[in-house]
């Protein structure tokens, strides 16, 4: 189906080149070009938040992209604090929105969701929300508000803030912490059969967060759920993102494994680790799946192909063409960093569009490998010191700024997107 001429799922997505679809997708060029008409940009903007264009719900990021907008454009939040009455995804889109525009320092914004925990609908998802993100002093004397609503609400209070602060949650046993043990315990804890299912699950979770333990690989085929159709929690992140090429010689086993969960298992750290002989096949897959539009997929057929470095440079146009049009913003990052194993020249335009992404992975990329000239710095300087960013970006902003002794004076002024076009 093709996202910018027919209907996409419930919404139609203008064209990649106008301004509407480069809100729609997140995309950093349309916060620029919004800057130079923010009274042109205004209902997009809004149309924005008011219906929900991302792709996915768990993936494509749009809040803090869009609550930089109305910042930097100097638009009212009331619409946004209107939408909160709006249906379920109308204000749950609002609510985050103006969470990060009262860090900003929007009073409207931080009002607005105080009156929608003293009268609205969604007030406990709400007040949790911004507890987690507000510094306490902007919702601790709500208690009272809270204790008055509470009998009201059907579902249990979780053990999170602000419940705990206001004597409310309820009690919890602590979770046995594994990060102590070795790497041989947590196998060991793997390997035996009197192991309970939670600290197996626990014990993945943990080998995830360290440097890839081998011993596990032997351990796999008897890590599968009790009805033999999937696998544990942890363990396909484990073994086919981290372990990775370490379990190759073992997923040729595991592929003809008549068990669908190993066969599946197996089959995905191989095609995760081509042989030179799959490249022309990956090459034609991407090549199809863009004429296809198929916008599911090509993130992986493209991870795959990065492996070859420059010998998949027959990839290199489709790549840039599914970057600027895909409406799956959190895809972008992965199509940029793709380029720059297969055929890094001539990126310096998509770096820099990247520090206006709607996605945080596109914004650390932009922050990486921009080239700092006057207008680059000055926007990794924006994410450094912007309190609606996330931690990771303003770390790494503040880190690629400090790794130089101040900003270039380029022979000629970079502009976002000048560069990025391909038909």
């Amino acid at each position: 189906m093709n996202h910018d001429d027919t209907m996409s799922r419930r919404l139609s997505y203008a064209s990649h080149n106008s301004l509407e679809g480069l809100l729609q997708r997140g995309r950093g060029l349309g916060a620029v070009r919004a800057a130079q008409d923010p009274a042109g940009a205004a209902p997009l903007v809004y149309d924005g938040i008011r219906r929900d264009w991302k792709w996915h719900e768990q993936g494509d990021g749009r809040a803090h992209y869009q609550a930089r907008l109305i910042r930097d454009l100097d638009l009212s939040p009331t619409p946004v604090v209107d939408q909160l009455m709006g249906d379920e995804g109308e204000w749950s889109r609002a609510s985050y929105v103006l969470e990060l525009l009262a860090l900003a320092g929007s009073d409207e914004a931080r009002e607005g969701l105080r009156a929608y925990v003293r009268e609205g609908e969604h007030w406990v998802r709400v007040l949790e929300s911004v507890a987690t993100d507000w510094p306490a002093e902007w919702w601790e004397d709500l208690g009272d508000v809270a204790r008055r609503r509470i009998d009201r609400e059907e579902d249990p209070l979780q053990s999170c803030e602000p419940w705990i602060r206001f004597g409310m949650a309820p009690a919890v046993a602590p979770r046995p912490s594994l990060d102590g043990l070795s790497d041989e315990q947590l196998l060991a804890l793997l390997a035996a059969d009197g192991t309970e299912y939670n600290t197996k699950v626990a014990s993945l979770r943990a080998l995830c967060g360290r440097p890839p333990v081998e011993g596990l690989i032997p351990l796999v085929p008897s890590l599968g759920i009790a009805d033999g159709r999937r696998t544990m929690p942890w363990l396909r992140r484990t073994v086919v993102d981290h372990l990775g090429a370490l379990a190759v010689p073992a997923a040729r086993e595991w592929a003809a494994d008549e068990r669908e969960w190993l066969s599946r298992l197996g089959m995905d750290v191989l095609a995760n680790h081509p042989a030179p002989e799959a490249l022309p096949g990956l090459v034609t897959e991407l090549a199809e799946q863009w004429q296809r539009r198929d916008w599911c997929g090509p993130d992986e057929t493209a991870k795959r192909l990065a492996r070859f470095g420059s010998a998949a440079a027959q990839a290199a146009p489709v790549l840039r063409r599914l970057w600027l049009r895909t409406p799956h913003s959190y895809e972008r990052a992965d199509y940029l960093t793709a380029l720059a194993a297969i055929d890094p020249f001539g990126l310096e335009d998509m770096y820099t569009e990247s520090l206006w992404d709607c996605e945080e992975r596109s914004r650390l990329l932009g922050i990486a490998s921009a080239p700092l000239q006057p207008q680059t710095w000055e926007r990794i300087t924006v994410l450094r010191d912007d309190p609606m960013e996330f931690p990771s970006v303003r770390v790494a902003a503040g880190a690629r700024l400090a790794s130089v002794a101040g900003p270039c004076v380029p022979s000629a002024k970079t502009v976002p997107g000048s560069g990025a076009s391909a038909k």
